[in-house]
């Protein structure tokens, strides 16, 4: 199966799950609409330790037993595993992942997907292991530090030269201020948590890119490292909103 990579800064499908189950354990939605908006038309499936599969929703079902009452997203990457509880071996296969929900009891993380399937990871979280929460800003600070990392990035994107091999940058760019889209939050979201996602998943778009080698481009080691840390800045915010919202809950 293909892996995730390319849906990671978004948050999805992890995030997904992490807002809706939040949702529905809070009784803000019905099981059923919170099922349905995480699994859309793909069968979801998570395998415990043992190599034994079950349906998400028999997990999700389950949650309120164990005693979860909100699952958060967290988007470990190398240097930075803020969010995760201490279990071994977890880290490594949460950055692996890209993207992880965490509960109090249980962490899944998506392990592989395609058209019709996604494939889940089920990690047991020992009693009295707990996971520090994730850095939650304000949806109005989030939005400023996005507008910031981009003005400061802006010169990194143009010396990539990016409009030349990949042309559908300069319209991303240009959106970041269009109408926000649906990113498939629960209906109580704040709007202003809505545009931030929308904006974080169009910059989350340029920085795949931006972090691609070009058709025909040789880049060395030396100038990809480069390239990484010019844009870590805006890599950074993008994360920190993205997670932000999608654990994002009404007041």
């Amino acid at each position: 199966m293909p892996d995730l990579r390319t849906r990671r800064a978004a948050g999805d499908p992890a995030g997904r799950l992490a807002a809706w189950s939040t949702a529905w354990l809070g009784g803000r939605v019905p099981y059923d609409d919170a099922l349905t908006e995480v699994t859309g038309d793909r069968a979801h499936l998570v395998q415990d330790a043992a190599g034994a599969a079950a349906p998400l929703g028999t997990v999700l079902a389950g949650l309120r037993g164990r005693g979860e009452r909100r699952m958060r997203l967290v988007l470990p990457v190398p240097g930075d595993v803020h969010g995760l509880p201490p279990v071994p071996g977890l880290p490594a296969a949460a950055v692996e992942a890209g993207q992880v929900v965490v509960g109090d009891t249980l962490v899944l993380l998506p392990s592989a997907a395609t058209s019709e399937t996604v494939l889940w990871t089920a990690v047991e979280v020992p009693p009295g292991v707990l996971a520090p929460p994730p850095v939650e800003g304000t949806l109005r600070s989030l939005s400023g530090r996005l507008d910031q990392a981009v003005g400061d990035a802006a010169r990194t994107l143009a010396g990539l030269d990016l409009a030349r091999w990949h042309p559908e940058v300069p319209a991303l760019l240009a959106g970041l201020s269009a109408r926000a889209e649906d990113p498939g939050l629960p209906p109580d979201t704040d709007p202003v948590a809505v545009s931030v996602l929308t904006r974080a998943r169009r910059l989350a778009t340029v920085l795949d890119l931006a972090l691609a080698d070009s058709p025909g481009a040789a880049v060395t080691a030396g100038q990809m490292a480069a390239r990484e840390q010019a844009l870590r800045p805006l890599s950074d915010a993008v994360r920190e909103a993205t997670t932000a919202v999608w654990n994002w809950l009404p007041r």
